[in-house]
């Protein structure tokens, strides 16, 4: 976190707005005490409620469903036949 003097943020906000930009944090403070925090903005997606965000997916390594049933069909024919 960036620490910085009000008056030095007067005189150099554009850079420090493009600080900010890049992910970096900036404590104000004025005559030692602090009078302000400027955060990144938040993410988009966090904007967005959770019903409209895309579902999570999960993958599990092995063979699929259709292939592990075919395989137990196969196995169960070697058994009659």
């Amino acid at each position: 976190m960036l620490s910085i003097q009000f008056t030095d943020f007067r005189k150099n906000a554009s850079s420090i707005f493009s600080q900010v930009e890049n992910g970096e944090t900036v404590e104000v403070k004025r005559h030692g005490k602090t009078i302000a925090h400027i955060i990144p903005p938040i993410e988009q997606n966090e904007n967005i409620p959770a019903w409209k965000r895309p579902g999570l997916r999960f993958s599990i390594k092995g063979e699929g469903l259709a292939q592990a049933i075919l395989n137990e069909r196969d196995e169960k024919d070697k058994e009659i036949g």
